[in-house]
């Protein structure tokens, strides 16, 4: 809901300079996801030891204080500040992705993930339009208190309504023990995984703080620029939504290694060619188009990693998932600011596209056959 919005919350209410503008930026996107890649596999163990409710309960309990503390900053150092703590709060939504994977039949795994996925999007779709009104209407600090309040919600609900799931014993009856991380990180075909995950969120998390400057260089004014971004990135939501549950389903028929190649080389054309209109329609309609592309990668990884891992470290494996997200995440606006204030805006677009058709390429040419058979192990052509 917010989040989007960061870069001119510090302009207008924190007072950030335009020279460093750039800077803060990619600061206080960068350390969240920093402090959550080594907090994610430890709340991942926790989750296999202590149960997935607690984790769920934990994160939204944790970041809707974050929220809060975002809404009474007065100064750049303290949202960096407040953004370092909400790293540690982070793991809601791999703990939820656990939680389902318990749940969903394993013939229906794909089209599972594929809805929660939409699900995720949804929010996607209504955040950004939603905070761009609530920050017009009544100011980005009371907004961030109605995120808090939203979370808080969340808690209440898992609380009242979602039951923990009965603990599963492994698939390999050998291992009596679950490993660790440091084990999983020995399987060559999970490390693929984690870097092809870790370098899409890169792409993502590189875009993201510049949206809405860009669609305010793209308005040719500031006027309204909040509630045109959030519109904007809501189309790409919209699109992710409807096609995310049919990429899931592809998964299951056809192999989520081939959903996820190719969401990601098409994807990645998409998002390059987003550098190029300088139209402000143009643009909006490429990031509907793009959304399209880009709901198939996360559905087939996160399908992928379910059957990489045996349920009773899934915790584990899904933690270390959202943990390369944390590094391509801390990673990529910090590379994106740099791009935007030594080359220019569409450079950014240009280079994200070309990370995930590059990262396609790869799976298609020198992945090892036992990933692409692996990947492809849940598919009703096997």
């Amino acid at each position: 809901m917010l989040i989007p919005f960061l870069p001119i919350y510090l302009d207008k209410e924190l007072g950030a300079s335009r020279e460093s503008l750039s800077m803060w930026s990619g600061l206080v996107f960068a350390i969240s996801f920093a402090i959550s890649a080594f907090a994610a596999p430890l709340w991942g163990k926790l989750s296999d030891k202590m149960g997935k409710k607690p984790m769920i309960i934990r994160s939204s309990v944790l970041i809707a204080i974050t929220y809060f503390l975002a809404g009474i900053v007065t100064t750049p150092f303290e949202l960096f500040l407040v953004r370092a703590f909400q790293g540690v709060a982070a793991g809601l939504w791999p703990a939820c992705l656990v939680m389902l994977s318990a749940y969903a039949p394993k013939k229906k795994l794909g089209f599972a993930m594929g809805l929660m996925q939409s699900a995720n999007i949804t929010g996607s779709i209504l955040g950004p339009l939603l905070g761009g009104i609530l920050a017009t209407s009544f100011g980005m600090r009371n907004s961030f208190f109605i995120g808090a309040a939203a979370l808080s919600l969340i808690s209440i609900t898992t609380i009242l309504f979602i039951k923990e799931p009965p603990k599963q014993e492994s698939i390999d009856p050998v291992n009596q023990k679950a490993p660790g991380y440091l084990s999983l990180l020995k399987d060559k075909n999970l490390l693929i995984l984690l870097f092809v995950v870790g370098f899409t969120n890169f792409v993502i998390m590189q875009i993201q703080p510049i949206v809405a400057l860009y669609v305010e260089k793209l308005n040719q004014s500031s006027h309204d620029v909040m509630i045109l971004s959030g519109l904007v990135l809501s189309l790409g939501g919209f699109a992710g939504a409807i096609a995310a549950p049919i990429w899931g389903k592809a998964g299951q028929k056809h192999g989520f290694y081939k959903t996820l190649t190719l969401s990601l080389i098409v994807a990645g054309t998409l998002i390059a060619m987003q550098g190029l209109p300088n139209m402000l329609w143009l643009f909006a309609l490429m990031q509907f188009v793009c959304g399209l592309a880009f709901s198939g990668i996360f559905p087939s990884a996160n399908s992928i990693l379910v059957l990489f891992t045996p349920s009773n470290i899934r915790g584990t494996g899904f933690g270390l998932l959202f943990s390369a997200q944390m590094v391509g995440g801390a990673i990529g606006p910090i590379i994106g600011g740099f791009l935007v204030t030594f080359l220019s805006f569409n450079s950014v677009y240009f280079a994200s596209g070309s990370v995930l058709v590059v990262l396609g390429l790869y799976l298609i040419t020198l992945a090892p056959k036992t990933f692409k058979q692996r990947a492809n192990a849940n598919s009703s052509n096997n």
